[in-house]
């Protein structure tokens, strides 16, 4: 089911009804069902990978938290037997233990991730060498199911299961429970990747209908709607005539389209993340928010810190900090700075925990060189511009009043949105040679008067469709100057009553005549569904 499709809110208006219906210790196993229903009526072939999944990683976090805990009694009760090196190596020992089952939860549901997103991948790359070196025999493709959202519970699962190990909390007891983690269904299809210790303080809880809850809830969802129907679908039919037709659309038109995809993407991701997130908050459910105004960043560090939060979060704690102090990286660096002086050695730690990082990254968007080209491009220009932090520091030094100027400010935020973007073209073009080739032709095509010729009336859309998405773009951007000072929605509560319902029953009859659908237009899957 689609988020913008009849049945998908047919069956949320179900769900939501129900739960607040039947007694409220019953709410947490209604939204199971749900889940499985939703998962189901994405795909039944789809079932055995979330439940495998689910089982495995339940009972080897149960194994891990028996493990931790009878190495706790044992010590406990020979405290007065056992010596410090005993109790040392005791302890060692459990966690080694402990350590293996880890280790073969995480291989089993990568691995399964792996096989599923990559097969196809690897056999096409091994096709290409056999090529090269003239063989006329080639691997055939697999015909394989590629779940729905399996990138994200998948990771969701594994940081649960890293979290249980290092004793950050107990394992769930309940199977049942747990599988709502894994499965609930708003945040199933796009995320956001949640923690277990953050989303469970409400996903069990029992919750009472409160009207002023809901209608946050129905506002955030309309709030979401808004960018995916008015301004990201109607985007994407400009977006798709440049892509699909590089040798027609060159020099300016590329410029032009780059800006127009961060334009599509960001009301389509986070358009998506408000829907998820509202309908959690009608339920009573508080899930992690992923955004925070990253076409305000300056510099592109400071924009993975506020775009995708939880997913930039995971690769952090679960990637680059467990590679970045591993013992042998440790003996790496001590070997680096020895043979190539402290310069190098204290970054090389840095360096190659930050490209196993961009390099999964980008793998993880997607199986194919394009997205792994994308991810390296973010590890290149973060790496450069943390080289130059002393050039930048001089630099303010000589002139500390910049610093502050509002001018350098949107100096700085234009110069993010525009790396970005041009990195976001392996991302449009799907292909490496033609996104450099497209990159190029900006340089090499003079073609700008296309800008202001009416030649982009030709894209698909007309002068009106460009006016809505330029309004679209100024709310948006009014919404989230707002937002440095406080919520929104909580400003808008404090006003009349007939203001308010002017401003929601307003936006909702925006996305009611000006949403991308009808004759000529489709409704488009979320852009992140496909990851």
């Amino acid at each position: 089911m689609l988020f913008t499709s009849y049945e998908f809110l047919f069956f949320v208006l179900i769900t939501c009804v129900l739960y607040y219906i039947i007694p409220k210790k019953w709410q947490w196993m209604l939204l199971l069902l749900a889940s499985y229903v939703f998962y189901f009526l994405a795909g039944a072939s789809f079932l055995p990978y979330i439940f495998v999944t689910t089982v495995s990683t339940y009972l080897v976090a149960r194994k891990i938290t028996s493990l931790q805990q009878s190495t706790s009694l044992y010590v406990k009760e020979h405290k007065e037997e056992l010596s410090r090196e005993e109790k040392k190596e005791y302890k060692a020992k459990a966690k080694k233990k402990q350590w293996h089952w880890l280790l073969f939860c995480l291989l089993f549901n990568l691995g399964i991730l792996a096989v599923v997103k990559y097969t196809n991948f690897a056999i096409s790359n091994v096709n290409a060498v056999l090529t090269v070196f003239g063989s006329k025999t080639t691997l055939s493709f697999v015909d394989l199911v590629l779940p729905l959202g399996i990138s994200f519970y998948t990771f969701q699962s594994m940081g649960y299961i890293i979290d249980v190990y290092r004793g950050k909390y107990e394992a769930e007891k309940n199977p049942l429970r747990f599988a709502l983690f894994v499965s609930f269904f708003p945040q199933l299809v796009q995320g956001p990747i949640s923690r277990f210790d953050d989303l469970a303080q409400s996903l069990y809880k029992e919750h009472a209908f409160e009207f002023a809850k809901i209608s946050l809830g129905l506002q955030r969802v309309l709030w979401g709607y808004f960018k995916k129907m008015v301004i990201a679908d109607r985007m994407l039919i400009a977006v798709n005539e440049l892509i699909q037709n590089p040798d027609q659309y060159k020099g300016a038109y590329v410029f032009a389209g780059m800006l127009f995809y961060a334009l599509e993407l960001y009301a389509d991701f986070t358009g998506g993340i408000d829907i998820t997130i509202g309908i959690a908050e009608i339920l009573g459910i508080r899930v992690t928010e992923n955004f925070h105004r990253p076409y305000f960043s300056k510099n592109i560090k400071e924009y993975w810190n506020r775009w995708h939060m939880t997913m930039g979060s995971w690769f952090t704690d679960y990637i680059f900090y467990p590679i970045s102090v591993c013992q042998p990286m440790l003996k790496f660096s001590r070997f680096s700075r020895a043979h190539f002086g402290e310069f190098i050695g204290k970054r090389m730690p840095v360096y190659l925990s930050s490209f196993v990082v961009w390099f999964t990254t980008g793998i993880w968007h997607g199986a194919s060189w394009n997205f792994i080209v994308w991810g390296l491009g973010n590890f290149v220009v973060i790496m450069i511009s943390q080289e130059l932090e002393p050039l930048y520091r001089r630099f303010h030094e000589k002139f500390p009043k910049a610093e502050g100027a509002f001018a350098f400010k949107v100096f700085r935020v234009v110069r993010t949105i525009l790396l970005m973007s041009s990195l976001r073209m392996f991302d449009c073009y799907r292909n490496v040679p033609l996104t450099f080739r497209m990159f190029g032709s900006m340089f090499t095509t003079w073609n700008w008067k296309v800008i202001f010729d009416g030649s982009m009336l030709k894209l698909g859309l007309d002068a009106k469709d460009y006016i809505i998405l330029f309004a679209g773009m100024l709310l948006m951007l009014t919404v989230s100057l707002i937002q440095r000072s406080g919520s929104v929605r909580g400003k808008i509560r404090t006003l009349s009553v007939p203001v308010r319902t002017i401003l929601w029953y307003g936006l909702f009859l925006v996305v009611l005549l000006f949403g991308a659908y009808g004759v000529g237009y489709d409704a488009s899957q979320f852009i992140y569904n496909q990851f």
